[in-house]
């Protein structure tokens, strides 16, 4: 039995075909998992603006974030500082009821992290605050934010194209990051 030279084409076309198939099948689905599903604007369990807070009240970052100058966390704020304006200011409005109702039961609330880097990577607020780097820079217009998006991936490329760029002196030796 012989096989001519158009049946050899053929049968290589099948193969292709389900090939570029395959991988136009994974590219749609990744995109569709990156605007849909994923981590980049969770919703939270209290619905918070920052555009409410820091654009129309014009609260400072800091107020909220007491330790972002001093350790390397920023902190997110307890129940009980929030409660320290919400206990007079729109007690009525539903997302501080919820506030309220975690303040009752003494239960901090289960924020979703938004900007976070693996356990790996030593990162800390303090260095860049004293340097003079603005919120937005990491976190983007976090101040027009009705809901928290990250805008910046936090990936390593991401950091050494910016220490780069600011020629930071040793910030891209890799024990400034991983310690």
């Amino acid at each position: 039995m012989s096989i001519s030279v158009g049946d050899a084409i053929s049968s290589f076309k099948i193969p292709i075909l389900m090939g570029v198939m395959v991988i136009f099948g994974f590219g749609i689905g990744y995109l569709i998992n990156y605007t849909f599903f994923s981590d980049r604007s969770p919703v939270q369990p209290i619905n918070f603006s920052h555009k409410i807070h820091v654009t129309d009240n014009n609260i400072q970052c800091m107020h909220c974030h007491a330790y972002v100058d001093k350790t390397p966390s920023a902190g997110v704020p307890s129940v009980k500082k929030c409660m320290g304006c919400h206990k007079a200011i729109a007690t009525d409005k539903p997302e501080i009821i919820k506030l309220t109702e975690y303040w009752d039961k003494q239960e901090p609330i289960p924020w979703i992290k938004v900007h976070d880097v693996p356990d790996f990577v030593y990162f800390t607020h303090k260095r860049h605050i004293k340097a003079g780097i603005e919120c937005q820079t990491c976190h983007g217009p976090i101040e027009t934010m009705a809901r928290v998006t990250r805008v910046s991936s936090l990936k390593m490329p991401w950091c050494v194209d910016c220490h780069t760029e600011k020629q930071v002196e040793n910030g891209r030796d890799c024990v400034t990051c991983h310690k």
